[in-house]
């Protein structure tokens, strides 16, 4: 991988709280200006606006000057799709009842390790265009500038047990399997036919606020096909989307009712979930909430256990009381719970796409406005109250004294590593 020679965002110092405080990174968040690039070939009907690394501000305002704080989302969603207090449910559920718990306060060492890693991913300018050793670099573009989030470092490093190396390695990895599998390419329409029995629903929020995706492999409707697969990375894709501020994770609630033998997903598919779900979605899972299982599904967990990380074997639950998880208004009725839902996929999967889309479209318009800074902070991405990584870094101003020097130190303590 090659590193460039001018570091295109800002590498602010780290205290230990988390806040970025120093001028130099300022300077350089302001004068550094973010090349607009092409993003990997896929086959043209794959591609929609959604998926652009192109970052419109209607405003136009320098990432210099754009230091105002963003207020929350305003809750016109909500207006848009309320839940109805009778009648049947059709569409998704904007927004949660319930809170996220807070964020564990990070150890001096674990912010240590955090801005080796935001100073060494600061350089990155191209990376591989797939996971082949071969592969030729291709640029970075902006939503995998965005995509490179505090949380997301956060995520590797934990993944990893605080490993800098190996953070570095699996991060650069994602990015560029992404690349390779198009996972940022795949639309509405070209995931839709998988989708028209609604055997994957992102339906309501767990007790912690995670959003629920329901797996219904028993609505199984189409051949077993690569896309099969591209779909339950969309779907997941989307449930982060419908994260609100200051959520990580998702929950799944995977039913087998009405699932025979021949709609089991094979070993080789199983391989390839799980691969998506640990391999390139580390710490995304809060729980999994597995139920109505025959004895053939049982033996399938048996044979794919040996690919389970342990971590997320200890967040599956078999068999659960899914009301002691989800609250009961919010619970499908299918999973025991009191939501009167109905899945009808011309209502429902238009509303999702709305959702999803604006929500991502507020998040490169913050993005753009807060400097197009790595190392961004999901919750300001999101809507929430926090202000970006260049308001504080505005904030802290010049009594940041002697940032220099602890910048520089960061980056040159991790020159020698390589991600390849």
């Amino acid at each position: 991988m090659n590193d460039a020679t001018t570091v295109p965002n800002a590498v602010p110092a780290v205290n230990a709280n988390g806040d970025l405080l120093n001028e130099k990174a300022q300077l350089q968040a302001s004068e550094t200006a973010i090349a607009q690039n092409s993003s990997p070939s896929r086959p043209e009907s794959f591609h929609s606006a959604a998926s652009s690394d192109e970052f419109h501000d209607p405003e136009e305002t320098p990432a210099s000057s754009a230091r105002t704080i963003e207020p929350p989302l305003p809750d016109t969603e909500a207006a848009d799709f309320p839940v109805p207090t009778t009648g049947t449910l059709k569409t998704p559920i904007p927004k949660p009842t319930t809170q996220p718990p807070p964020q564990t306060k990070l150890t001096p060492d674990q912010e240590a390790k955090y801005a080796q890693v935001l100073s060494k991913v600061s350089t990155w300018d191209t990376i591989p265009t797939s996971t082949a050793r071969t592969a030729p670099n291709a640029p970075l573009t902006d939503d995998e500038r965005m995509w490179l989030s505090r949380e997301c470092l956060l995520r590797y490093l934990r993944a990893t047990k605080w490993n800098v190396p190996n953070a570095l390695k699996r991060l650069q990895s994602t990015l560029s399997w992404r690349r390779e599998y198009g996972a940022d390419t795949f639309t509405f329409d070209y995931i839709s036919p998988e989708n028209e029995t609604g055997k994957q629903v992102i339906l309501g929020y767990d007790n912690d606020a995670r959003p629920c995706l329901y797996l219904n492999p028993g609505k199984q409707n189409t051949e077993m096909s690569d896309r099969q697969i591209h779909h339950l990375c969309f779907m997941l894709d989307r449930t982060i989307d419908m994260m609100p501020p200051g959520q990580e994770n998702a929950c799944l609630i995977i039913s087998f009712k009405g699932a025979g033998s021949g709609k089991i997903p094979t070993v080789g598919q199983a391989r390839a979930v799980l691969n998506i779900l640990q391999g390139h979605n580390p710490e995304r899972l809060g729980k999994a909430l597995i139920s109505e299982l025959p004895w053939y599904v049982n033996t399938f967990f048996k044979l794919i256990a040996p690919l389970i990380d342990p971590v997320t074997r200890e967040k599956m639950k078999f068999a659960p009381k899914h009301r002691e998880y989800v609250p009961a208004d919010r619970l499908w009725k299918q999973a025991d719970g009191d939501l009167d839902f109905e899945y009808d996929h011309k209502t429902y999967w238009p509303a999702l796409q709305k959702l999803a889309e604006g929500r991502r479209e507020r998040m490169r318009e913050r993005w753009a406005r807060g400097g197009r800074l790595i190392g961004e902070y999901e919750e300001y991405l999101k809507g929430g109250e926090r202000m970006s990584l260049g308001q504080e870094i505005e904030a802290a101003g010049a009594g940041a004294s002697g940032g220099s020097s602890q910048i520089d130190g960061l980056a040159g303590g991790v020159e020698g590593m390589s991600v390849r």
